[in-house]
This record gives C-alpha cells, structure tokens and sequence, in this order.
C-alpha cells in the first residue's frame, strides 16, 4: 500500500493561484467571446451597407441610374466560375431594366495578362449589343506607366484612355479589330505600356463577345437564378 502524498503548504498555495488564474483566463475568453460575437452581431448591418453602396458605387460607374428601373440587387443572377472571363469565383451578373425590357448586363471580368498580373474590371453591356462602359476595380500596373487603364490615375481627364470602348459594338468595330493599334486594331495604347492596354482591350472585347452570346439565356433566368452554359 503506498504512502499518501503530502501536499507542502507552499504547493496548495501554488495550486490555488494557478485554479484562480485559469478560472480568471477561462472567465476573460468567455466575457471576450460573447464581446465580440455582439459587436459583429451590431455591426453585420452596417458591414452589408457597406458592401451594397460600394456594388452600386461600381454599377454607377459604368452604367448611368436613368438606363433602368428596376432594384438590380433584387434582379441579380449567380454566375459560376468561367475561364472564358477570366473568373475562378463564383459572382453575380445585375440585370438592368426599363419599363421590364432588358436594358443591360452588368458583370465583373478580368485580364489575366496585365504586366504585374490580373487585372479586375466591371462591364455594362446593352441589350442592343452595344459596350456602355468598362472600368478596373484593381489592378497592380506599374504607378505612372501602365496604371493610366484606370481613369482615376490617367492623366488625361477630358478623355481618359478606357472611355474609348464607351457605346461600341461589333456592328462599328468588328472581332478582329478589337484590339490595340500594335496589333492592327482600333484601340489607342499609351507608348511603353502596351500590355496593360493590350490586357484590357482583349477582355473587354471577350466579355462583350460573351455578353452578347448568351444574352438572352441570361434575362431568361429566373432572380437569383444560377447561369449554366450549354455544352456543345
């Protein structure tokens, strides 16, 4: 039979702080928790204001509020990924109405080909077929060179660079001049920063091009509706 352990009175007072520290940690990561849990709890609202007045900053940009009106947040449909413009993550296509026609599609793209990389972008296609307009929504291009495919750093503000695609189609520039000067298009590039220009008119042109394929499958959708594209 063994001896019963004798606790010293220095190891029970050892014992008791570290018990009342734990239970002190253990009390402080609950009262932290339930903190933080309320203030995401108060602030979910204000967050997805946010996100909402940021997406029709973007809208905004490329397609003036008179060219439709219905609520495109209530009117939007999903869009899974697809290579064809240059998007790996699912997102959303906003449908534009006027009067219950179709008006427009407004949808984010990308140019995997910048110089520092890819490249984001929001379209607005009209129903006629026709580019309203094209912005980025970022990039990484070189500071002073080739960053001037966004209009808020070209220094041109009579007529930035990428108004340009503004109001064409491919009735008034066909597939195969939809591209920079350099490479036998229509579009202007700015001298030694042509890949920018060159990643930008490319994916504009395909997203045009895609737009308009399936433009009419993707009024058809239902709100909320998923996009699957036919295989051939």
């Amino acid at each position: 039979m063994s001896e019963p352990v004798e606790v010293t009175p220095r190891e029970s007072s050892v014992l008791r702080i570290s018990l009342r520290t734990a239970a002190i940690m253990l009390a402080f990561t609950l009262v932290f928790t339930a903190l933080m849990a309320g203030t995401y709890k108060a602030t979910e609202p204000l967050v997805a204001a946010s996100l909402l007045a940021e997406k029709l900053r973007l809208i905004g940009e490329v397609l003036p509020p008179g060219e439709y009106d219905n609520d495109l947040m209530a009117d939007a449909i999903m869009l899974p990924p697809q290579g064809s413009l240059g998007l790996d993550d699912e997102t959303r296509i906003w449908r534009a109405r006027k009067q219950g026609a179709p008006a427009a599609l407004v949808f984010e793209t990308a140019a995997p080909d910048g110089y520092s990389g890819r490249i984001g972008l929001i379209v607005a296609v009209a129903a006629d077929g026709k580019l309203i307009a094209v912005r980025v929504t970022a990039h990484k291009e070189t500071p002073g060179l080739g960053d001037y495919i966004d209009p808020k750093k070209d220094k041109n503000k009579t007529r930035p660079w990428i108004t340009q695609f503004s109001n064409l189609g491919f009735d008034t520039v066909p597939v195969k001049k939809w591209r920079v000067k350099k490479d036998g298009g229509r579009f202007d590039q700015m001298s030694g920063a042509t890949i920018s220009a060159r990643a930008v008119t490319n994916a504009s042109g395909r997203a045009l091009a895609w737009a308009v394929e399936h433009r009419d499958a993707l009024f058809a959708l239902p709100a909320n509706g998923r996009f699957e594209e036919r295989k051939p």
